[in-house]
C-alpha cells in the first residue's frame, strides 16, 4: 500500500517540534522514543506499519487546540487515533506525523436522562457509555463488535453501527453534538443537545470524516430507555444462498426486528470452538433479535419463525433464558477474536441491497475457490453490511497481495450489485484506491473542496480515503500555497 515519502524538512524539525509540544502538555504525554512510538506504528489492519515521528497524548480540547496549532505552524501532519481498531487503516501513521491519540480523554461531562443525552470526552470506549447509564435504565445503541476497546472518537471518524444498527442505527443516527479542534487549533462547537439545527447539515459533514476535517475531543450522544425485554433466534440453514434468501423475505414483510445476523459454517464452527455458544451444525445461521414487551416478542417472533420455516430450517430455536441470550450474542461479538485464533485474515466492510444478498454470497464463494483462500462470512444481514473474513498466511510471500486482489474484488461486486465501499469501517488506506470505482471525479472533487475548507494545508490524516493520484497533488498545492 503506497504512501507518501516523508517530508525531510519535517524530520529535520523534529527536535525543535517536540520541544514546542513539551511546552503545552506534560512530559508523559509526548512520546518521541522510537521504542516507544512503534505502539502507535498501526492499527487494527495491522498488516501495514510505519512508526510515527511523534506520539501526544493530550487530555482536554484545550491541549488538543495547543497541538494542532503548533503542528499547523510548524506544517506536521497530524494522523488522529481513537482506540487505535480501524480495521481500513484509518490511523495508519506516516513517518513525518504527530499521533494525536484521545485516550487520555475519557470523562463523562454531563448526563440529562429528561433530555436523553450524555456528553463525554471522545477517547471514551462505547461500552462504557452505556455503563455509565445503565444503572438508571437507559442505554447507547450503536454497538460495534469491538465495542469494549474502541473509542466514541473512532466511531465518529468512521460512522461505526454494530448488530443493533438496523432497528437503532449507526453512530450519526446517535449523535447530536460535538465539539471539534480544526487544523489551526480554532475550537467550533456544532449541534447540541437537540435533535437538529438550522442551517447547513455540518454535523452530517463531520460524521463519517475520519478525521480529514478536525479533531472531535467531545461528543453528546442520544442515549435510550432499556426496552422492557429481547429474545434472540437461531435459525440454521443448508446453505448461505437460502439463508440470504430468508433474510430478503423477513425485511419485505415489513417486520423490523433489533438485530439480523448471518455466519456462515467457518464462523459458526470457530466461534462455537471459542464462545461454547451452542450454536446448531449448519451451512449458515442467522441471529435474529426482536424486543419489546412479552407480548410483542412473542407476535414479532411468531411471524418471523413462520417466513423462517418456508426456506425449510435444518435448526430454530427461540432463546430460553437470559443466559442462553447472552452466550448467543458472545459467540457473534466474538467472530474477529475467534477466527484469529486459527488464521491472519483481512475483514472486509462492503454495503449491498439485502436482495442482493443470495447472489452475492454465491458469488463470494466461487472467488474463494479462484484465489485459493478461505473466507467465512459474519454480518449484519439486515442492513446489507457484509463483513467477509479473507483468511491468509501472512509468512507465505505473496498471500497478502492475493488477499488484497480477493478483497478489491469483493468490494467492487458490492458497488456493482448497487451498494458502496464501506458500511462502517470507513475507507481509510484500504479502500482508498477503490474510490474511482464507486466515484466520478467530479464527485472525489467536491469531497476535496469540503476538505479545502476545514483543513486548508491539507495536514490532518494524509494518504486516507482519497487516491494519492489525485490527493497529493492538491495537497502539495495547498501546502506551498500556504
Amino acid at each position: 500500500m503506497e504512501m507518501p515519502i516523508p517530508d525531510s524538512d519535517v524530520l529535520a524539525r523534529k527536535a525543535r517540534v517536540v520541544e514546542r509540544l513539551r511546552g503545552v502538555l506534560p512530559g508523559d504525554a509526548v512520546i518521541d522514543d522510537p521504542a516507544q512510538t512503534r505502539a502507535y506504528e498501526c492499527d487494527a489492519l495491522t498488516a501495514y506499519r510505519c512508526p510515527p515521528m511523534v506520539a501526544v497524548l493530550p487530555a482536554t480540547t484545550a491541549e488538543v487546540s495547543d497541538v494542532l496549532r503548533i503542528c499547523h505552524d510548524e506544517g506536521v501532519p497530524v494522523v488522529p487515533r481513537g482506540s487505535g481498531t480501524s480495521l481500513a487503516g484509518g490511523a495508519l501513521p506516516t513517518a513525518d506525523c504527530v499521533i494525536l491519540g484521545v485516550a487520555r480523554m475519557n470523562d463523562v461531562i454531563e448526563t440529562d436522562y429528561d433530555n436523553r443525552f450524555i456528553r463525554v470526552q471522545t477517547g471514551r470506549t462505547n461500552l462504557s457509555v452505556t455503563g455509565a447509564v445503565e444503572a438508571d435504565g437507559f442505554f447507547y445503541a450503536p454497538d460495534p463488535s469491538s465495542q469494549l476497546a474502541c473509542a466514541i472518537a473512532g466511531n465518529i471518524a468512521m460512522n461505526s453501527g454494530g448488530a443493533h444498527c438496523l432497528k437503532y442505527g449507526v453512530t450519526t443516527n446517535n449523535l447530536l453534538g460535538v465539539t471539534m479542534v480544526q487544523m489551526d487549533g480554532t475550537v467550533v462547537e456544532i449541534g447540541g443537545a437537540h435533535l437538529d439545527v438550522g442551517g447547513l447539515d455540518l454535523l452530517g459533514v463531520i460524521c463519517g470524516s475520519e478525521g480529514q476535517l478536525g479533531v472531535v475531543t467531545e461528543a453528546t450522544l442520544r442515549i435510550l430507555h432499556k426496552p422492557e425485554g429481547a429474545r434472540p433466534v437461531l435459525m440454521g440453514f443448508d446453505s448461505a444462498e437460502v439463508a440470504g434468501a430468508c433474510v430478503a423475505d423477513i425485511i419485505k414483510a415489513g417486520v423490523l426486528p433489533v438485530a439480523i445476523e448471518f455466519m456462515d459454517k467457518m464462523l459458526i464452527e470457530v466461534c462455537e470452538d471459542f464462545a461454547k455458544a451452542d450454536y446448531p451444525k449448519c451451512s449458515a445461521l442467522l441471529i435474529v433479535e426482536v424486543e419489546g414487551s412479552d407480548a410483542e416478542i412473542d407476535a414479532q417472533l411468531a411471524l418471523i419463525t413462520d417466513i423462517a420455516k418456508r426456506h425449510n430450517p435444518v435448526a430454530l430455536r427461540e432463546s430460553a433464558s437470559a443466559d442462553e441470550s447472552a452466550r448467543i450474542w458472545a459467540g457473534r461479538k466474538a467472530a474477529f477474536s475467534a477466527i484469529g485464533r486459527i488464521s491472519d485474515y483481512m475483514c472486509l466492510d462492503g454495503t449491498i441491497p439485502v436482495s442482493e444478498l443470495p447472489y452475492v454470497l454465491r458469488r463470494i464463494g466461487e472467488m474463494s475457490e479462484k484465489y485459493g483462500l478461505p473466507v467465512g462470512n459474519v454480518f449484519h444481514a439486515g442492513d446489507g453490511n457484509m463483513h467477509p473474513l479473507i483468511c491468509y498466511d501472512a509468512n507465505k510471500p505473496g498471500d497478502l497481495e492475493l488477499c488484497e486482489e480477493f478483497g478489491a474484488e469483493v468490494l467492487k461486486l458490492c458497488v456493482e450489485v448497487g451498494g458502496c465501499l464501506t458500511g462502517e469501517h470507513g475507507v481509510g488506506i484500504e479502500k482508498r484506491d477503490l474510490m474511482t470505482h464507486q466515484y466520478a471525479p467530479a464527485d472525489l472533487e467536491a469531497q476535496m473542496a469540503v476538505k479545502d475548507v476545514f483543513d486548508d494545508t491539507w495536514l490532518l490524516n494524509p494518504a486516507k480515503v482519497f487516491p494519492l493520484a489525485v490527493s497529493e497533488p492538491r495537497r502539495g498545492a495547498r501546502l506551498a500555497a500556504e
